[in-house]
């Protein structure tokens, strides 16, 4: 019997794990065990929304030498987290700066800069990414502008996966999937693009050529003196989520659920024409030359910072407190700039659903459940737009990540979107980093060999649209509003 040991240190925005995977290659079972779990929030840092960059690292190690101190032989280690942020570097190979959070305000104004020139248009012909005002493209133009003094002392930007496969190895790299998020990338050369970067005011000098998943960066020497490689998997965790995504054909549809929720589908071709550009679609880069096409939907971000606030610590009575709660009472637009990372989320949902005529959420029932029908609503939107793009329906979509775990918002996603919901896996991003790393130790053959094995190790659960709920019937009244005004105008 043969097995495989793989550590996963997957980072969201607000917890970081590391797992160990045990494969095992005869049967073709996998396994996944927490090693260490920790906090990930940001920290006020000379006027900035920074990350704790030294405290996530240590976390990191710590998790690494857990597994070494059972005795455990392992086989590879892979790091994905959340895109678009970096970490400067000098020439010694330290860092300097801060590492500057994108829910940070020092971006505001920078994209209606862009908007003039390059141009919206040009910018999507060149990276086929989705307008978001805290994209790479906006940060290292405001650090240009706002931080000049750094600027002769960088010789490196590494994003923040990168950062840690360099801090364990010694080695740099630039991950391909990862890349994609800063809209900064060619999507017809998989290159860093000299007219955006010029735009900047950053120095190409800083990027090495991005590199697909699949690679070893370097090694790690563990406290027993073994050498460990590390290797570049799919280190945008939206892209390990997809990988780990049992999509059952190409009429299947994903929704990566977390902090952000992410909505798209595979294609081995981008979209990047006018109605493309026009519903703001992501053309991000996944393994295999296939591109996640998809939008970026706020998530449970709202409820998260609701939780924190009012100091919620038992989620399921809540939902169970919500369910009983009519829908569509309370609403909101999730994605709108003022949830980014305001003051006080509960006062700024509140202060949207008063300033729209709606009544007022005041209980914390209430908010969460302005929060879930709010994004049901979004999310039956944005696949009718998927839809719409790609010329044909979906027939299903699954749920993974750990806002799958929420059965009120499955239900909820199902009826909206009228369509098969079915949730799981939950540690989805863990997965695909493990299932990376399987390809490169040549235990798996490709990403569908790979699903397979998740379909047969994973149990999924169903759920079923009814077309006569709340949320269902005020979403066809709303599609039928909406084509009376289209046919109107």
């Amino acid at each position: 019997m043969t097995f495989r040991h793989c550590v996963a240190v997957d980072l969201g925005a607000s917890s970081g794990r590391v797992m160990l995977a045990r494969y095992d290659s005869d049967h073709r079972t996998l396994t996944l065990r927490e090693i260490h779990r920790f906090v990930n929030c940001l920290q006020k840092t000379e006027g900035f929304d920074t990350w704790d960059i030294d405290s996530l690292e240590n976390d990191i190690r710590l998790g690494l030498k857990k597994v070494c101190d059972e005795g455990i032989l392992i086989d590879s280690i892979g790091i994905d987290t959340w895109g678009v942020d970096y970490v400067l570097i000098d020439k010694n190979g330290q860092r300097i700066g801060l590492p500057v959070s994108y829910r940070d305000s020092r971006t505001t104004g920078i994209m209606s800069q862009a908007m003039a020139q390059p141009g919206k248009g040009e910018i999507y012909r060149r990276s086929g990414i989705q307008f978001l005002p805290f994209n790479t493209l906006y940060q290292l133009r405001a650090l240009v502008e706002q931080q000049p003094e750094l600027l002769p002392q960088i010789a490196h930007a590494l994003l923040i996966p990168d950062y840690f496969s360099f801090r364990l190895t010694g080695k740099m790299n630039w991950e391909y999937t990862n890349a994609t998020t800063t809209q900064l990338v060619n999507i017809n050369t998989d290159d860093w693009d000299d007219t955006l970067l010029a735009w900047t005011g950053a120095d190409k000098a800083w990027f090495g050529r991005p590199t697909h998943p699949g690679n070893i960066i370097g090694h790690w020497i563990c406290p027993q003196k073994n050498q460990i490689p590390v290797v570049a998997v799919a280190s945008h965790d939206t892209a390990s989520a997809v990988i780990a995504s049992p999509l059952a054909d190409e009429n299947s549809a994903y929704l990566s659920s977390g902090t952000w929720s992410l909505m798209g589908f595979e294609s081995r071709t981008p979209y990047t024409n006018d109605a493309a550009l026009a519903a703001n679609i992501t053309n991000e880069g996944g393994a295999e030359g296939r591109y996640r096409v998809l939008k970026n939907i706020m998530g449970l971000w709202l409820l998260q910072r609701v939780l924190k606030e009012r100091q919620i610590t038992d989620l399921p009575a809540l939902i169970a407190q919500t369910q009983a709660l009519p829908a569509c009472q309370f609403l909101i637009n999730p994605n709108d700039d003022r949830f980014i990372n305001p003051d006080d989320m509960s006062a700024e949902i509140q202060a949207a659903c008063r300033e729209s005529g709606q009544p007022v959420p005041q209980q914390n029932a209430e908010l969460a459940r302005c929060i879930f029908d709010s994004l049901a609503l979004l999310y039956a939107d944005i696949l009718q737009e998927l839809a719409t793009l790609r010329g044909a329906a979906f027939s299903q979509l699954h749920i993974v990540g750990g806002g799958c775990q929420n059965a009120l918002l499955n239900q909820l996603c199902a009826d909206a979107c009228g369509i098969r919901v079915m949730s799981g896996p939950i540690e989805a991003s863990t997965l695909g980093n493990i299932g990376i790393q399987l390809m490169t130790l040549d235990e798996l053959n490709n990403v569908d060999d790979f699903r397979q094995v998740v379909s047969a190790n994973y149990d999924l659960t169903t759920f079923i649209p009814n077309p006569e709920s709340e949320i269902a019937r005020y979403q066809a009244q709303f599609q039928s509003l909406r084509q009376t005004k289209e046919l109107c105008a």
